[in-house]
């Protein structure tokens, strides 16, 4: 792979470290939020239904389709079952050992290209990022889309199960996101929904304050009209330059 002068000064500082690529690079990739949270086993719904925080479909699906994809000339074959001994890591393909989903119980070998002088993201994230999903990964596809403020909230995962209301909700989480160094907090917040969204009462205030602000500008200029309007044409202010 190369690399443009302006693509590496993007990538600035986090691009090349001791002769290794960093693919991606740049500050924003290399501070993922890395934390695990599950929700432990004994959250139950409404109907006392074993509840599931699903973590597919947090991230816009235009970011999926356009915005990120694996580096070209990446490829992986899924083994007929785990135990499969042809299914190995040799030859064309360049993992060290064969990637299982545990969750699905699946199996997989795979192959990146520069993959000896290159870090991917599953290699600096390796108890969140697959080797099979990489930079398609929908946590890290939400998280780089940048907030514009300092304080800021990332969809984790959501509920599609009804929940009373006084449910009490335990959740596990692998602390690996350090805030320490830079006086930073973080907190896990349990929210409703709506069409727009989740709550956020500065969206609202910002609302109504720059509607209030419209409507006392509308009103002056309405009565500046009515009190004293300017004619159309008026020669009056008209303004002639002396000889």
């Amino acid at each position: 792979m190369t690399q443009k002068a302006l693509d590496a000064k993007g990538c600035e500082p986090l691009n090349i470290i001791d002769g290794v690529r960093i693919n991606p690079c740049g500050l924003i990739a290399n501070t993922f939020f890395n934390d695990i949270i599950k929700l432990t086993p004994n959250s139950f719904d409404s109907e006392n239904n074993q509840l599931t925080l699903i973590e597919e479909g947090i991230a816009w699906q235009s970011d999926l389709d356009y915005k990120f994809a694996q580096p070209e000339g990446f490829k992986y074959e899924k083994c007929s079952s785990c135990n499969d001994n042809a299914c190995v890591c040799s030859g064309e393909w360049t993992c060290v050992e064969k990637y299982e989903d545990t969750v699905n119980n699946e199996c997989y070998i795979y192959s990146y290209p520069n993959d000896s002088t290159t870090q991917y993201l599953y290699e600096t994230y390796p108890d969140i990022i697959s080797p099979i999903e990489g930079v398609t990964n929908e946590h890290f596809v939400v998280w780089m889309r940048v907030a514009a403020k300092s304080q800021f909230r990332k969809l984790y995962g959501f509920f599609d199960q009804p929940i009373k209301a006084g449910t009490k909700l335990t959740f596990d989480v692998t602390a690996n996101w350090e805030v320490k160094s830079f006086k930073g907090t973080k907190s896990l917040i349990v929210t409703t929904t709506n069409m727009f969204g989740g709550k956020n009462p500065n969206f609202g205030k910002t609302f109504i304050g720059v509607g209030i602000f419209c409507l006392v500008t509308g009103v002056f200029f309405a009565l500046k009209n009515i009190i004293k309007p300017r004619k159309l044409a008026d020669i009056k202010y008209l303004g002639y330059k002396e000889e």
